[in-house]
């Protein structure tokens, strides 16, 4: 007979070796984690089964590791209602400490402003509709820029995964894109394109697209080979490889560089707004400079770390539902 104390230990140790497997295959190859999730639960069962031939109830064993997993979930939601709770005391600590210092003169209000006179100015411009004027502006700039950098960026790393060719030619010109610097094509841009929308969006992909094609490009590069042969054996041609083996086994890459690109969608389009706009938060930053209205310019700045933090959340969610759907 197995004791209750027997089975626990070897049904932990069992979640742990597959749940390590599991996590390690996934990795490189996420469409097997279908095929692995079932494997796994098939094979509890069958462990399940042994413990019946020596005794162990089916009920009890069941209830064991039913406890086991809410014992789990139940620490993991109080360790993510710990670190919320830490980041909020963080936000509202500084908060705090800016308020104090500025009313105890430690800094200079005029220059650092203080956290009760940028509400007051944000409730200003939230009641005479200037700020979501502004706001949706560069939201939409950004996202513009976002979405055409990734997807420009994803599809030249395609074409030069696809051809061997094109990528020894234009390796060397993609090192020497990557190292010059981006916000200095800004004025090219805004003569060529006009200073409007178009050029302020092509600023915000522009500083994305190269990063974007040189990680997506040696993600691709980067697949087990191993993976490959094994699909060209059942006759699979190049696109078919690329569809359902390339691709899934580097969208964990992707979402990264999605990460990545958020915050360097939202410098592109700042800096272009800094160049020519007469609208958004970039041209908020701007004049407020220009008038020494400090309040202003803190105000746009942390607008933009609200609507960056949004947007990064929005890539996360996008993430954990690709990553569902390869499930």
């Amino acid at each position: 007979m197995i004791s209750v104390k027997q089975s626990r230990c070897l049904t932990e140790l069992f979640y742990y070796l597959l749940d390590l497997v599991e996590f390690k295959i996934s990795l490189k190859f996420p469409l097997l984690y279908g095929h692995l999730y079932r494997f796994k639960h098939g094979t509890t069962v069958i462990l399940i089964c042994s413990f019946n031939k020596y005794g162990r109830s089916w009920r009890a064993l069941k209830k064991s590791v039913s406890k086991l997993h809410e014992q789990f979930k139940q620490k993991k939601k109080v360790e993510n209602i710990k670190i919320r709770i830490s980041q909020l005391s963080i936000l509202l600590l500084f908060f705090a400490t800016w308020e104090i210092a500025g009313r105890m003169r430690w800094i200079d209000p005029l220059l650092f402003s203080m956290p009760s006179r940028v509400w007051r100015l944000f409730i200003e411009k939230i009641q005479d509709g200037t700020l979501f004027t502004h706001a949706s502006v560069t939201l939409f700039e950004t996202i513009a820029g976002f979405i055409l950098g990734t997807v420009v960026g994803t599809l030249i790393a395609a074409t030069l995964w696809w051809s061997p060719f094109l990528s020894r030619v234009f390796d060397p010109y993609l090192v020497v894109l990557n190292s010059m610097p981006k916000i200095a094509l800004g004025p090219i841009l805004i003569v060529g394109l006009g200073p409007g929308y178009l050029s302020i969006i092509a600023m915000g992909a522009l500083i994305s697209v190269i990063i974007t094609t040189l990680v997506v490009y040696n993600a691709f590069r980067g697949v087990d080979e191993n993976y490959l042969k094994v699909v060209q054996i059942f006759g699979a041609q190049k696109s078919q490889s690329f569809k359902s083996v390339i691709l899934p086994a580097t969208i964990p890459t992707i979402i990264s560089t999605l990460k990545v690109n958020v915050g360097l969608s939202w410098v592109g389009v700042i800096v272009g707004e800094f160049l020519v706009s007469k609208q958004g938060l970039g041209y908020m930053i701007i004049y407020g400079f220009q008038v020494f209205n400090f309040n202003l310019v803190i105000l746009s700045l942390l607008v933009i770390a609200v609507l960056a933090t949004l947007m990064y959340q929005g890539v996360e969610l996008l993430e954990r539902k690709l990553i569902k759907n390869l499930r």
